[in-house]
């Protein structure tokens, strides 16, 4: 008898982390939501800024700061680099998460 009740007992805590993670799973996605509603919504002031740091950059500011220099459209054929930024989980049930995350980005 005491195997049938440990096996409802694991049953029943499945079924509770399943619950669990299923409400975890919503609260991400609505998360995720509005902070994409939010890059939508300060999309406008980003070309704003654009533009302004734009008109106020000379050639020696723009060659003395990399970064303020507008990005040149690549070589055809020729090999094409990218900056990538790497956002990486601090909490929550991750599991190998941010170690996948890094070595795909490495790659």
């Amino acid at each position: 008898m005491a195997k049938g009740r440990q096996l409802k007992g694991r049953i029943r805590s499945v079924q509770n982390t399943r619950k669990i993670t299923r409400t975890m799973e919503l609260v991400s996605t609505s998360k995720l939501k509005r902070a994409q509603d939010r890059v939508i919504a300060a999309r406008p002031y980003a070309e704003a800024l654009r533009e302004v740091l734009g008109d106020l950059v000379t050639p020696e500011l723009a060659e003395r700061f990399p970064l303020l220099r507008s990005p040149a459209p690549p070589a055809r054929g020729g090999p094409r680099r990218a900056a990538v930024v790497l956002l990486t989980s601090n909490r929550g049930l991750a599991g190998a998460f941010n170690s996948n995350l890094i070595k795909e980005a490495r790659r």
